[in-house]
């Protein structure tokens, strides 16, 4: 079993499955990458939190306490975007952009600030999940045009391999789950700000296998098929 550390987090327990029958292949070109990332190269994790609410509450929302219930479930709704995010293995750093699509063509122009953040022509490795936008073919075409970046996908159904999946938490614990935002405009800046704050005291993920009688597996070799 693998366990994740800083960003609070996750224990995953007995088998962690996925039906993708190049399991074990691709969750050990993405550990790989984590454990022994190649000497002079970039390698950041990717993907996009979706329909993120512009959420105005009409009245505060007060805290939990022993005899009362949460408060604050009225609320304006002011549209919602898309936030994509790298994370940066090496130092833990978030580059983050929002949109009002997800669609691949937003993830291609994502994929270009990311290149322009990093010195030029240098090797670059983006972990990203099995998203058809990922695969579409202005993404294949970006990728002929960028020879040093390379896509490395998750297995099937195992976005936990994509460390910033835990970044992603943390800021909807931090910011979306009880923010009030008057406008998309404001959500963006809130969503922006918190970005550059945590970047003031970035963290990375310390992944060790800790437990070898617990095996991350393919679904097919738990069920015999």
């Amino acid at each position: 079993m693998w366990r994740k550390h800083a960003l609070r987090p996750h224990r995953l327990e007995g088998y962690l499955v996925s039906n993708d029958p190049d399991f074990e292949a691709n969750a050990a070109d993405i550990i790989g990458l984590y454990l022994h990332p190649p000497q002079h190269a970039a390698v950041f994790c990717v993907d996009e939190k979706t329909a993120i609410q512009a959420l105005d509450r009409k009245d505060p929302v007060l805290p939990l306490s022993p005899g009362r219930a949460e408060h604050g479930f009225e609320y304006y709704r002011h549209g919602t975007l898309s936030l994509f995010a790298a994370f940066n293995t090496k130092i833990g750093e978030v580059l983050g952009k929002t949109a009002a699509h997800h669609t691949s063509a937003e993830f291609v122009a994502f994929l270009t600030d990311i290149v322009a953040n990093q010195p030029r022509g240098k090797e670059i490795h983006v972990i990203a999940d099995n998203l058809s936008a990922h695969k579409s073919q202005p993404v294949q075409n970006f990728l002929a045009k960028h020879a040093t970046v390379h896509l490395h996908f998750t297995p099937t159904y195992s976005s936990w391999l994509n460390q910033v999946e835990l970044w992603f938490s943390k800021i909807e614990r931090d910011v979306i789950a009880r923010g009030v935002f008057t406008s998309l405009s404001d959500l963006k800046r809130k969503l922006m700000r918190y970005i550059r704050q945590y970047n003031t005291a970035s963290k990375t993920v310390k992944w060790k296998y800790f437990d070898p009688a617990r095996r991350i597996t393919s679904q097919s070799a738990v069920t015999g098929h």
